[in-house]
């Protein structure tokens, strides 16, 4: 069975790295139009500048929009306790960075501890 070829709104990865950046914000939805069309912070282009000298970048920035031209590169985003590091792919564009660090962690119970329940003292004690 073939692969089948990455597009995003109908355009190659290709296509969508040669658009300018007025024709890349008319095909994202309409929360990333906006924040693109109100332009980047100033630590947002630094980060931009960053990631386009080289790879392996750490960043606090969970609220940055992923762009046709950081796929490939390797981002370190910080979860509020470590950075995770994502390699960022084509079917990422669009996404913000936040969505691929997750913050929480899934919750995993113990036994009850003693005195809980008066179901739990039937629960043998280690």
């Amino acid at each position: 069975m073939a692969k089948k070829e990455f597009s995003y709104r109908g355009k190659s990865l290709e296509e969508l790295k040669k658009l300018s950046e007025k024709e890349l914000i008319q095909i994202m939805p309409a929360r990333q139009r906006r924040k693109l069309k109100r332009g980047l912070s100033d630590n947002e282009k630094k980060f931009v500048e960053k990631l386009k000298k080289r790879d392996n970048v750490k960043t606090h920035l969970r609220d940055m929009i992923l762009l046709p031209f950081m796929v490939g590169k390797t981002i370190r985003i910080h979860s509020g306790r470590e950075y995770q590091a994502v390699i960022i792919l084509p079917e990422m564009i669009g996404h913000y960075l936040g969505e691929f660090a997750l913050t929480r962690r899934k919750v995993t119970h113990n036994a009850p501890g003693i005195g809980a329940t008066k179901s739990s003292a039937n629960l043998s004690v280690k």
